[in-house]
């Protein structure tokens, strides 16, 4: 069944998942959602039988239904190869009484790699499907991670010119070489006086100027976009989850159809997205547990309905958290307002005067059942200090 994409902000014509791939954000602002999200067609013990490269092919075939088996598997084989330093892409390992999928063997030791390695392929093969002649220019803000990981991804990738966006006080210095040493002709890197969620916001005017599409296109240019707004970012970050339980139901972890809690480190709200996902796909997931750090406004909403982010932005440790707007939430508050743009807009709206919104009963109640029995305070914090 064919998957098309919507903008969570208003009811405009719904676009095909590489249309979506080469818009990167919507043009009124909102992201780009999946009209429904596919249910897995082979079983758990099927895909626990293959290896990362096939279980991504199984996941992202029913979501980029306008892709051919052989333009998605050419993607996967030139994204999943020797780049990654062991054959199985993310292994699974056991600490104590816990598993942590290593989604660190990439080129740039972080997870982003994960979807990072594929994007440039699918963006380029989206070009060729719908023709496009213009230059694709890259936008990113990070606040760490990201930068590298899409610096590495596009360099000298054909067709295609890459900008990072990044706070320059707010990345570790680790992060600020990686990206400002990057080779690539075709890469530039930006260092802002802010934090990410400025970085953020300014990408997403720039997305949003229509007037300075209007020059770029004229110019032979297009805009599109890197991060997690992006669902050819979000897509296969899903793929992970359904390999991660079908190892563990292949290692005899855990019997065919028992459910998981998986735990996500949190800032910019895709990683744990993508895993609620791969839950409505049917994968066995009971709880989504969202860590945070001392910047904890995901944390302060799931608690109370309330999304406020007027409050102190805190540099911590671990910097690719240190977000107070969660881009991706705008997907999830879509959907429990039951695919509504116009209740979403009215929300993201808010939070670009106010800086605040607050969900409604009707929306707390639907949040509370698709997330099931979601993390407590004192779970949360457990869970943290097993992870820090």
């Amino acid at each position: 069944m064919e998957v098309i994409y919507r903008s969570t902000r208003s009811n405009s014509e719904p676009v095909t998942a590489s249309q979506a791939i080469l818009k990167g954000l919507s043009d009124d602002g909102g992201l780009f959602v999946p009209d429904h999200i596919p249910t897995l067609d082979k079983s758990l013990s099927e895909l626990a039988g293959m290896s990362y490269q096939q279980v991504a092919y199984e996941v992202m075939k029913l979501f980029l239904t306008d892709f051919t088996e052989e333009e998605l598997k050419n993607c996967i084989n030139n994204a999943y190869d020797s780049k990654f330093d062991t054959e199985k892409i993310a292994p699974l390992v056991q600490a104590d009484d816990a598993y942590y999928l290593e989604l660190f063997h990439g080129s740039t030791i972080a997870f982003k790699d994960m979807a990072l390695s594929i994007l440039p392929h699918l963006m380029i093969t989206s070009a060729r499907k719908n023709n496009i002649k213009n230059e694709i220019v890259i936008l990113t803000a990070t606040s760490g991670d990201t930068g590298k990981a899409a610096l590495a991804g596009f360099a000298d990738v054909k067709g295609t010119r890459i900008i990072v966006f990044y706070p320059k006080n707010g990345v570790s210095p680790i992060q600020e070489k990686q990206m400002v040493t990057q080779k690539g002709a075709n890469t530039f890197v930006v260092g802002i006086h802010g934090n990410f969620d400025d970085a953020q916001t300014g990408v997403k005017k720039i997305f949003s100027d229509k007037e300075l599409a209007k020059e770029m296109d004229e110019k032979g240019f297009q805009f599109s976009s890197a991060n997690s707004i992006n669902i050819g970012r979000l897509v296969p970050q899903i793929c992970y989850y359904v390999y991660a339980y079908a190892q563990l139901l292949k290692d005899g972890k855990i019997t065919e159809g028992e459910k998981i809690n998986v735990v996500v480190p949190t800032g910019n709200f895709g990683n744990i997205l993508a895993a609620f996902y791969a839950k409505n796909m049917g994968l066995p997931i009971d709880k989504l547990i969202c860590a945070s750090n001392d910047n904890k406004v995901l944390y302060d909403f799931f608690r109370t309905g309330t999304y406020d982010r007027n409050r102190e932005f805190v540099l911590t440790t671990s910097p690719s958290m240190d977000i107070l707007i969660s881009s991706n939430l705008e997907r999830l508050i879509y959907r429990i307002a039951g695919n509504d743009a116009d209740k979403n807009r009215e929300l993201m709206n808010a939070l670009s005067g106010n800086g605040k919104y607050e969900i409604t009963e009707e929306m707390k109640a639907q949040l509370a059942d698709f997330y099931g029995n979601f993390a407590s305070e004192a779970e949360t914090a457990a869970e943290i200090r097993r992870l820090y």
